[in-house]
Order: C-alpha cells, then sequence, then structure tokens
C-alpha cells in the first residue's frame, strides 16, 4: 500500500504532479496542471481536506475556525490526451503514501447528528504501518483510500467540491483502495481529472462529517477506454476483495466478463431526515458499556471498515 516510485518507472512514465496544484472546486475553465498519454502513471501530493488548517498539534478551537472556503482541496487537474467526451476514465489506484498522522473531527452544524452534537471535538491518531491508532483503547486497519475524485463537469462551473455528481466527486466510497480501478465517464475534452480528501480509514460513509484525515501521496495510472461507455462513476475490485455491500452492477470491460459496482456516499439518510436509530443510540450505549466518551463513540461510527 505504500509508494514505490521506482516500480512504476520501470513499467513506464511516471509523472509528479507538482504540490502546489489543487483547487476548491470542479470547472471546466481550469488550466491543466499537467498533461499526460494515455496509460501514463502519476504522482499526486494530495492535501489533507482541512488543508492544513488542523496540524499535529492542533485542538479542538481549530475545528471551531475552520474556513470553509478552504477545505476538500482536489489536486489537479489533470489533462489526458485522447479523452473525449463519451469516452470512459479509467484511474488505476497503485499506492498511496501518508504521513504518520490524521485527524478526525465533530464539526459545528455537520454530520447527521450535528444537532446532539453541537460542540468541536477533534482526535489525533497515529498511522504506524498497517495500523491507525485512534485511541488508547482502539486501533483500525490502514486502509486508505481518496475520498473525492472526479473528472470536470460537462457544464460550466464553478461547481462546489462537497456533493458526489456522475463525474464523481466527495463519493466517500470505501472501496477506493490500491489495486481497485475506478471508471469515470468524460464529460470535456482531456478529462481533466483531480483527487483529494485522501483518508487512512473509513466504513461506509461519514457518521461524524469524517474519516481519518490525512494527507497523502498517491500513485495512479490514469487511461482513455472506448470499448465501454458509462452514464455514471463505477468501479472494478482486484480479485480476492471483499465485496461486502458495495451495490454490485454486472457489466463486461474489453470483452473480458467482471464485475462492476456503483460508487455512492451514505449520507442520504441526513438528506431525508432517516437517520438509523442505532447511529442514535450508538454513543449513548456504547459510552456506558465501554471505556469510551460520546465523541468518542461518534468519531468511530463510520471509521472502522467493519
Amino acid at each position: 500500500m505504500r509508494v514505490r516510485n521506482d516500480r512504476h518507472v520501470q513499467a513506464g512514465t511516471l509523472h509528479d504532479l507538482r504540490s502546489d496544484a489543487f483547487n476548491y472546486a470542479w470547472d471546466n475553465s481550469f488550466e491543466p496542471a499537467l498533461e499526460i498519454e494515455s496509460g501514463e502513471t502519476v504522482l499526486l501530493h494530495v492535501r489533507d481536506a482541512s488543508d492544513e488548517q488542523i496540524g499535529l498539534t492542533s485542538t479542538a478551537d481549530a475545528v471551531a475556525a475552520l474556513d470553509f472556503g478552504k477545505v476538500n482541496p482536489v489536486s489537479g487537474p489533470i489533462f489526458v490526451k485522447g479523452a473525449e467526451p463519451g469516452d470512459t476514465l479509467a484511474v488505476e489506484l497503485l499506492e498511496f503514501e501518508p504521513p504518520d498522522w490524521g485527524w478526525t473531527a465533530i464539526i459545528p452544524g455537520f454530520g447527521l447528528l450535528a444537532d446532539e452534537f453541537p460542540d468541536p471535538w477533534l482526535r489525533i491518531s497515529e498511522v504506524a504501518g498497517d495500523t491507525v491508532y485512534f485511541s488508547e483503547h482502539v486501533s483500525l486497519p490502514f486502509r486508505p483510500f481518496p475520498g473525492t475524485l472526479g473528472v470536470a463537469p460537462a457544464e460550466p462551473g464553478p461547481h462546489s467540491i462537497v456533493p458526489p455528481s456522475r463525474f464523481g466527486g466527495n463519493m466517500d466510497t470505501k472501496h477506493l483502495n490500491p489495486g481497485t480501478t475506478l471508471y469515470l465517464p468524460v464529460g470535456v475534452e482531456g478529462a481533466l481529472f483531480s483527487l483529494g480528501d485522501t483518508h487512512a480509514a473509513q466504513g461506509d460513509g461519514e457518521v461524524c462529517g469524517t474519516a481519518i484525515e490525512t494527507a497523502m501521496d498517491v500513485i495512479l495510472r490514469l487511461t482513455v477506454r472506448r470499448d465501454f461507455s458509462i452514464a455514471a462513476p463505477q468501479f472494478h475490485l482486484p480479485a480476492g476483495a471483499e465485496v461486502e455491500d458495495a451495490g454490485s452492477v454486472g457489466g463486461h470491460v474489453g470483452g473480458d466478463e467482471v464485475e462492476r459496482h456503483r460508487c455512492g456516499q451514505r449520507q442520504h439518510h441526513a438528506q431525508n431526515d432517516q437517520t438509523p436509530v442505532s447511529e442514535h443510540a450508538a454513543p449513548d450505549f456504547a459510552s456506558r458499556e465501554m471505556p469510551f466518551s460520546r465523541f468518542e463513540v461518534l468519531g468511530l461510527c463510520e471509521r472502522a471498515p467493519q
């Protein structure tokens, strides 16, 4: 799961996207930060979801002071030569390299249980090897993935980073780990691909509004496909990967029968006022029965992959 640049250099050209190439919106008028040939690999230096407003020594005061105009920056855009509207962009997620820490926050007014947790809260976790140490009592498997990735919409922008769309966006799909290939419908010439909001661990969505947020170096391969078309994002899991409840949909790619899965965000409960009872009850129950505070329990509700 960690970056090994030499392997990908041997397999072909590895482009290094400069670290200051990022934006806070989707917009097909943005100038490309990098142009590549189809099938080439790129190293992205992805900023954390707070865009460095939260640091290793931060407290809950930093959460309360967040500038929401500078959250969820996405690295890019990358122009893939030959990509045209109607094509499919294959995004092979190859390797991820985090720093040694990440953060989880409860942000006032944000998340499924915002009314019940009005105060800011912050937890800094250690990321070491294949483990995320959330607290003295809880460790989680390191399962990195990007929460936000996509291509520029066909419609003129700017468009908010926050909602997902048929061109990708903030999908928070936990299955987009190393080895998974994401397929995106191309909306504009060159696709204009960007990626951000990298996570060290997350479950099905973000109940408290955040995952284990962390900066990340990411290596991926971008390839234009014209042998099939899609209307919305889909992904193909590597052999042997657990599908769980990914929402499978059968498909064919390049003549080889595979199973592809729809991408989605589990935040529809909040929009429809249908938050499951278990997510209301979990903080109170677990804080009574286990050595956790209500804030820790909410922070863990969708942090653990299982």
